[in-house]
């Protein structure tokens, strides 16, 4: 995995791939290609590094490879061999008539390698990836579409792949099974990537590939089958942000500006979606009637990383405004143990991208068990949106930084309104509901505060950049955003740091504390202050420094603290949120001071849809 691109149609091919290959770089990648079709066959660039190089080395032939009307592009983050040339795509077949681009993984690709060894193939990498090449290669004669049908048959795995072969040239043959595929429909051309971010250049019509879905493409002209039967209609979709949306906008990084899009992330979340006069939430996507809401008996969230932080949140709100079971489980585990699951749960899965595999599979295994399923995502169109039919889009923009910033907010926005829907549906008063109702929307006022304090929290961050470990702790709803500010500092900044709750920090932790190892303390008024002041007392004992993140004028709790990010007063539910954008604040400025890659951490992908 990780970028994909293809092109056909009345435009030079080159200049559209590399666009598209850089606006795909946010996913995180170790090297890039491209392969054009010409008159005397596909010429394959490809080198380890940036995009930038691959632009470089392909300007050099320009003037023979703009001639290309058709090709495909592909950024790579290394699963199967280490991030060298030889091992980029795109990859070609024994013979180099076929050549494609994978994302997923093929996991029975060692026994098809043998197989072909035996037979004299020679290989070139050490991807499986390149032996998927060999075998639609050996599975062709004279009709691309059959012998990628017919190769898809034979392997086991997840894909998302674009092919062209050097008999058919102008045409493209593009697949998916758990990792997406969309096609960009254009004026006599069409442009296939992996997200939408990659074709939104070009067009905002779009067609998003179901698993098992094989497509034709030439010019145009796209037709599309199923692996198991025959011709299959797929609806076009309109991409609903614009180019611009994913541009940097004058800010030196994609984190920092996506941090500040927050006030207007958040509105753009809950606008039209809250009921002041009964109390509630209006979240129609949830396709739900009281009555129906009323016999949830208990909600299980599943998602990975961030957005299991913020179902952790969504936890305690569901229990706390509707007096019922809420639990989250990471959606890998969820996958593998046969959960149990009734007709009286609901099953909400969480992903940004939509794509998310431990989710998507967390999602069709809570199908199968006959439970009522709803998702919370990002991107329209997404599989996890199509697969559940039901549920709620963030509207947040594309999130193009790795590290995730305005997803998580409005994840957590979200949430809160679904624990406010359901609790009215429960035993929660008109009165309550319009009180919690209010609370959430002022959060983007409150997160706007936090973010006219970006200069004193950079100060702040520069005593702490030069460490190289760091714990963060929280009590009730302030421990999942201990594990968030955590995961961000280590995601970024590449400072090893880990969040607890504050009563763990007694079990086996604070055997570390030092002048080395400072901790990063939640320390906002609510329910357990005290006993998280206490945990920092036992900290300073132990030469601990203490960053403290504090309600603004809480000058107990800034006795406590070596240095302190202030928050603005609110309630506990609602607090949650500007405390994750200080810690956001935080990390940038760490990893920045630190010199970096802050948009594209190493080992990191945006969107991880393998295992």
């Amino acid at each position: 995995m990780c970028g994909i691109v293809g092109y056909t149609g009345k435009r030079a091919a080159m200049p559209v791939l590399i666009s598209g290959l850089k606006k795909l770089e946010y996913r995180g990648y170790d090297s890039a290609g491209i392969a054009l079709s010409g008159e005397s066959g596909i010429i394959v660039r490809k080198q380890s590094g940036k995009v930038s190089g691959l632009s470089d080395l392909v300007d050099g032939e320009k003037d023979t490879l703009s001639l290309s009307h058709s090709g495909i592009a592909h950024t790579r983050w290394a699963t199967h061999g280490p991030p060298t040339t030889l091992n980029a795509h795109p990859h070609e077949g024994n013979e180099g008539r076929v050549v494609l681009v994978h994302n997923g993984i093929i996991e029975n690709h060692n026994a098809l390698r043998e197989r072909f060894k035996s037979a004299g193939h020679v290989f070139k990498s050490e991807t499986d990836s390149e032996v998927l090449a060999h075998l639609v290669e050996v599975n062709y004669d004279g009709d691309l579409l059959a012998a990628v049908k017919k190769s898809l048959k034979e392997v086991d795995g997840t894909y998302g792949i674009t092919c062209m072969v050097k008999d058919e040239p102008g045409v493209l043959v593009v697949a998916r099974s758990g990792s997406p595929i969309v096609i960009g429909l254009g004026e006599d051309e069409t442009i296939v990537a992996s997200d939408a971010s990659a074709i939104i250049t070009y067009t905002r019509q779009a067609i998003y590939l179901d698993d098992n879905d094989i497509a034709r493409i030439e010019g145009s002209k796209v037709d599309i089958e199923s692996l198991d039967s025959g011709a299959v209609t797929r609806a076009t979709s309109e991409i609903d942000w614009s180019p611009d949306a994913a541009e940097k906008g004058g800010y030196e990084h994609y984190m920092l500006k996506e941090v500040f899009e927050q006030p207007e992330a958040i509105r753009n979340t809950i606008r039209g979606r809250i009921d002041l006069n009964r109390g509630t939430a209006i979240l129609s996507g949830l396709n739900l009637t009281p009555r129906e809401l009323v016999d949830i008996q208990r909600l299980l969230i599943v998602g990975c990383g961030t957005s299991m932080n913020a179902g952790l949140i969504g936890e305690y709100a569901v229990e706390d405004f509707a007096a019922i079971p809420a639990e989250v489980e990471q959606a890998a585990e969820f996958r593998y143990r046969n959960p149990i699951v009734g007709s009286r749960d609901l099953v909400l899965a969480i992903s940004q991208s939509g794509e998310t595999a431990d989710t998507l599979a967390a999602v069709r295994e809570a199908v199968d068990k006959g439970t009522l399923v709803a998702a919370l995502v990002n991107v329209v169109g997404s599989t996890i949106a199509r697969e559940t039919g039901r549920g709620i889009y963030l509207h947040a923009g594309p999130e193009v930084s790795v590290a995730s910033t305005k997803a998580f907010t409005s994840q957590v926005s979200v949430l809160l309104m679904i624990a406010l829907k359901i609790a009215r549906a429960h035993r929660l008063s008109r009165e309550k509901g319009i009180q919690i109702a209010k609370e959430i929307q002022r959060l983007p006022e409150l997160v706007q505060q936090v973010l006219d304090c970006n200069d004193k929290i950079a100060e702040v961050a520069k005593h702490y950049a030069d460490y190289n470990n760091a714990f963060y702790i929280g009590r009730g709803y302030m421990f999942p955003v201990a594990l968030e500010g955590a995961l961000k500092l280590k995601e970024i900044s590449y400072i090893h740091a880990e969040g607890y709750h504050s009563a763990e920090l007694k079990h086996g932790p604070i055997a570390l504390l030092e002048e080395s190892m400072p901790v990063i303390a939640l320390l906002n008024q609510g329910p357990g202050q005290d006993k998280t002041l206490s945990n920092v007392a036992e900290c300073k004992a132990r030469n601990a420094p203490v960053l403290g993140v504090i309600t603004k004028g809480d000058e107990e709790a800034r006795k406590t603290c070596d240095h302190v990010i202030e928050i603005p007063a609110c309630p506990q539910y609602t607090a949650v949120v500007p405390a994750a954008v200080a810690l956001q604040l935080f990390s940038y400025h760490v990893a920045r001071i630190r010199g970096c890659a802050i948009d594209q951490p190493r080992n990191l992908a945006k969107s991880v849809t393998v295992e």
